[in-house]
């Protein structure tokens, strides 16, 4: 008799299992092609998915089809881990980016950020020094702040406060409405006289690599944009988690068909 559930894990899995080698490939590129530190630092996690997802489609594959049912329970183990874990990661992105939003400035079409209004455990992954520094040199790299200079050369300062500017680049390539710098340029503001309460006016420099890379409100851009991204990341693992379960519930089919199959003696006929 035909076991309709074997046959469909068996093609989800070998559907799996394709969707493995580009991810594979893709980190093995990275690592050896690579032009930034921050780009090469996506490489091993990247490899590590790929081998996961062939592993357990292989283990998955073979189980249902070959009717090999220690791999079979095996294969529903670590899904039933998968689900957890992807159920897990998928309530706290909710709970960490449910805080912080960009704060409109009368007259201008940016808005800008606060570090302070956003989750406390995200605060901690940018106060850190250790953290921050690699994430600044990743925002360098990138040129987020040299693409809008260029953008924008010769802009007067009313077409700049007019501007919709990205959460980056009102965080870390100006300095703060507060301040009240003089516009020369987008990257390039003149700092008035004497000291300043707000600790990012005293960071800010003109200095391309530096701007406002360490100020509060760099942070704050970069967490908004933290923020967006897992939003939509944990969307898709919503779509991920039904998934899995649907595959888990056949999954759990066909170790029943093996179970049945083993205590009647039944073997795998090819």
């Amino acid at each position: 008799m035909v076991r309709c559930s074997n046959n469909l894990v068996g093609i989800l899995n070998f559907i799996v299992f394709l969707l493995s080698i580009p991810i594979l490939a893709g980190g093995i590129w990275l690592s050896q092609n690579g032009s930034t530190e921050c780009e090469r630092f996506l490489d091993k996690p990247v490899i590590a998915l790929g081998v996961f997802l062939m592993v357990v489609a292989i283990a998955g594959l073979i189980g249902s089809c070959c009717r090999v049912t220690w791999l079979l329970w095996t294969y529903l183990f670590v899904m039933l881990l998968l689900i957890i874990l992807v159920f897990s990661v998928t309530v706290f992105a909710f709970v960490v980016t449910n805080k912080g939003a960009g704060e409109k400035v009368s007259g201008r079409g940016y808005k800008e950020y606060r570090l302070g209004d956003y989750s406390n455990w995200l605060q901690k992954r940018v106060d850190s020094d250790k953290n921050w520094n690699k994430i600044r040199s990743c925002l360098v790299d990138s040129k987020v702040c040299s693409k809008l200079e260029a953008k924008l050369v010769h802009v007067p300062v009313t077409n700049f406060y007019n501007e919709h500017l990205t959460a980056l680049q009102s965080g870390c390539c100006k300095p703060s409405e507060q301040c009240q710098f003089t516009y020369i340029s987008a990257t390039n503001w003149t700092k008035t006289a004497g000291t300043h309460a707000i600790p990012d006016c005293q960071s800010w420099d003109n200095a391309p690599n530096k701007l406002c890379f360490d100020c509060q409100s760099c942070k704050a851009g970069l967490l908004d944009n933290v923020k967006s991204a897992w939003r939509k990341v944990a969307v898709v693992n919503i779509i991920v988690l039904v998934f899995l379960i649907i595959v888990y519930t056949v999954g759990c089919c066909a170790f029943r068909n093996n179970k049945r199959d083993d205590s009647y003696g039944y073997g795998y006929k090819p």
